[in-house]
């Protein structure tokens, strides 16, 4: 046999390396997530030299499986959630030098990682290391690496040494992730090195400083995510050229200053706009409209004032009711193992929550805790596939749109602590999907409209109106209106006591003198 694959097996427990014994002709060998226990001995050597070894997913560990050091002419391993733990010995990261495809993630390997050199004829590797308790500094890496990941680990020191060192010319690097580790200091401006990058993670880190220069350079980038950081400044400016990006993840740093009106205009495909919790400022630019392609806008808190641009409704891609998987592809990267999916941490139903294989499927607009004013523009009723809706904690006023109901595939609705007044348009009653609705803390009056699902959420949804009707205890007249006696205040109560009594003396002068006026007659 020249080779085994397998991508679910339940069938052996325990795989016993004595069916391995006598595959001397065994090239290959593909068995991840199976779950399975590999028992062999320390010295166990085999009777086979493969090239591709993918067991990821099996029990191996703790100790590192030292077999794999008789193996002279592997280029393919995947040996990732073995539950292997301690530092990888020395003579396996020297097998990086002929490695095409090197997986060890979510282990519990500890230590540094050497320079991660291979042999430039060897095509283009790709480095998985993610999940891990590596230490130290990045480590260099080839020019010709294609992927790197060396996600949530606890790497530290800045970043100057990795991306500066560029001996050899310019790498070919397309995926860096970097994403939860402890990385400080400024992002150094050495970006010109890295011209291939089109996934740049460095979310989860302790970077400050602004993002310098050089990164205008990196002219295809498609995903960008600094979410978690320390970083300050403007937005931006270097990230003008980068004109091809889908995604931009800025959230919970230190970025202050208005929006450039460039942004519509230079993100034509722009998918996911993330700058949540940063110390943005002004109004709102009206260019913000043209971003066609975009799905998920998340502004919320930070001090943006003005209305919000009558213009909102023009974003076609929040229009689409029904989306389906491989609608939007832009948030799927190529790699060798398959494929990246994009990821972003979104609010909704009150909660954050991480959407990774379902994102492109989903559509968002988070504008709260901000200090807009005015009125929800009408036009966005037109956005009919939008699914999460949050303009909470501002100073909107105005009355909810009448033809909220159009849209259809609503699953959350947050509009509390504004100054919203009028009734709840009856066109909410026709919202099937609608999982979570806060309407709280604002001027709203009447009587909530009758259907399955606004009956069916939690009365503090609508405390701090003056509603009525379920599921609050308030009863409601047969008009629909507040009995005057719940809610009114003490000024109207005298004021309706100040003409009760007026009209009593009017009532009692009138019938006076038309007494007077008879008898004066009689006696004429």
């Amino acid at each position: 046999m020249n080779g085994y694959r397998s991508s679910s097996g339940k069938c052996w427990p325990s795989f016993n390396a004595r069916r391995l014994f006598h595959l001397f002709h065994l090239q290959y060998f593909y068995a991840s997530r199976n779950n399975l226990t590999l028992k062999v001995s320390r010295n166990w050597i085999p009777s086979f030299q493969v090239t591709a070894i993918q067991i990821g997913g099996w029990n191996i560990g703790p100790s590192f499986p030292m077999w794999l050091r008789t193996q002279n002419q592997i280029m393919y391993v995947d040996i990732s959630d073995c539950g292997i733990q301690g530092e990888v010995p020395t003579w396996f990261w020297n097998l990086s030098s002929q490695i095409e495809f090197l997986n060890i993630s979510h282990n519990q390997f500890i230590g540094e990682v050497p320079i991660i050199s291979t042999d430039e004829q060897s095509g283009s590797p790709l480095m998985y290391l993610a999940s891990n308790n590596f230490s130290g500094p990045i480590p260099l890496i080839s020019t010709n690496v294609r992927e790197l990941d060396l996600s949530n680990n606890s790497f530290s020191k800045g970043l100057s040494d990795f991306l500066c060192e560029a001996k050899n010319g310019s790498h070919k690097l397309k995926i860096l992730n970097l994403g939860g580790n402890d990385l400080s200091k400024e992002i150094p401006d050495c970006w010109m090195n890295w011209p291939k990058l089109k996934v740049l993670i460095l979310r989860d880190n302790n970077l400050f400083g602004s993002l310098p220069r050089s990164m205008e350079l990196l002219s295809n980038l498609l995903s960008l995510d600094l979410r978690r950081n320390r970083l300050n400044g403007p937005f931006p400016s270097s990230l003008e050229n980068c004109t091809k990006l889908h995604k931009i993840d800025l959230a919970e740093n230190e970025f202050i200053g208005k929006l450039p009106s460039w942004l519509g205009m230079r993100f034509p495909t722009l998918i996911v706009f993330i700058l949540r919790s940063n110390k943005f400022d002004g109004e709102l630019p009206q260019e913000l409209c043209h971003l066609k392609d975009l799905q998920i806008l998340d502004l919320a808190n930070n001090t943006f004032v003005g209305i919000i641009p009558r213009c909102i409704g023009n974003l076609s891609a929040m229009v689409k009711e029904k989306r389906e998987v491989g609608d939007d592809l832009e948030l799927q990267y190529s790699s060798y193992r398959g494929v990246m999916i994009e990821s972003a941490i979104l609010m909704t139903k009150g909660n954050m929550y991480q959407y990774d294989t379902i994102l492109a499927l989903f559509t968002s607009m988070d504008m709260s805790s901000n200090n807009l004013s005015g009125d929800i523009p009408i036009s966005v009723t037109r956005l009919a596939g939008l699914r999460s809706f949050n303009l909470s904690k501002n100073n909107l006023t105005g009355r909810i749109p009448n033809d909220i109901g159009d849209m259809k595939v609503l699953e959350s609705v947050d509009l509390s602590e504004n100054q919203l007044y009028g009734q709840i348009p009856q066109s909410f009653s026709s919202l099937t999907t609608l999982g979570y609705l806060n309407l709280s803390d604002d001027n709203l009056s009447g009587m909530i409209p009758l259907s399955t699902q606004l009956q069916s959420f939690d009365p503090t949804s609508f405390q701090g109106n003056k509603l009525c009707g379920l599921p609050l205890s308030l009863n409601c007249r047969s008009n629909g209106n507040i009995p005057n006696h719940e809610y009114e205040d003490d000024e109207s109560d005298e004021d309706e006591v100040d003409w009760f009594y007026i009209s009593m003396a009017i009532g009692f002068a009138l019938s006076f003198w038309g007494v007077c006026g008879s008898l004066l007659f009689k006696r004429s």
